[in-house]
């Protein structure tokens, strides 16, 4: 089994996910008492919140860097970021180290593709739905076309981000929010929707709304496992 980094803390709530997420899927792929050769950095999310609602992206990218500098010298033989947001300074990331970084657009992306999905909405940040960073990424990679909901709406999903969901609050007003704004993207044509924050699928999961959802925290996830078996990249 090769080791994997995971860089994460943005929000810990997501992170105890993919820890989860990537345990399991070794015990199920290798059985008995089997678990994950993972070494994680987890970072202090208050300051990289400041900074992200600052604009201060190249003082987060050397953080990061940093992180995956520590991971690697750790022996890790590959990092995953377990956040979307923070996607933004990935080129900050593979630029300091000299293993793989397991890109979440990347791993989301391919899973559409392989469903025949075309036309997809994005529900996430204000950062990642509205910035190129990561829209571009699959747009350009992988043909789709990606939907984000109107202004008002990318408003409320992303006050619901880190008002509630990074402080493990979930409340019912703010899933039928979601849902309707699902519902919205269906109408647009979306015929799938990504959850594109690592905390919405604490929120809403797949089979509540109008489209199918595709979670990137378990994509993700999936992706490290495959990792950590020798597959993949």
């Amino acid at each position: 089994m090769r080791r994997l980094g995971l860089i994460g803390g943005m929000s810990w709530e997501s992170s105890a996910e993919y820890y989860r997420l990537i345990n399991e899927g070794i015990r199920e792929c290798l059985g008995g008492l089997h678990s994950a050769d993972l070494l994680m950095l987890s970072v202090d999310f208050e300051p990289v919140e400041r900074l992200q609602h600052a604009g201060k992206w190249n003082e987060l990218g050397e953080e990061l860097a940093a992180a995956a500098r520590d991971l690697e010298r750790g022996g890790a033989r590959g990092i995953l970021l377990a956040t979307n947001t923070m996607h933004k300074v990935a080129d900050a990331i593979e630029e300091a180290v000299g293993i793989p970084l397991l890109h979440i657009a990347d791993a989301t992306g391919e899973r559409l593709v392989a469903d025949g999905i075309g036309r997809v909405g994005l529900l996430g940040t204000a950062f990642t739905m509205e910035e190129p960073f990561y829209r571009q990424r699959l747009e350009e990679r992988f043909g789709l076309e990606v939907l984000v909901p109107e202004a008002s709406d990318r408003e409320r999903v992303h006050r619901v981000i880190y008002d509630e969901l990074c402080l493990g609050i979930t409340r019912q007003e703010s899933k039928e929010a979601y849902l309707r704004i699902v519902e919205e993207l269906a109408e647009r044509g979306a015929r799938a929707v990504i959850l594109g924050c690592t905390e919405i699928g604490l929120l809403i999961r797949d089979g509540e709304g109008a489209v199918p959802f595709y979670d990137t925290t378990r994509i993700h996830a999936q992706k490290g496992v495959e990792f950590l078996l020798g597959d993949g990249v």
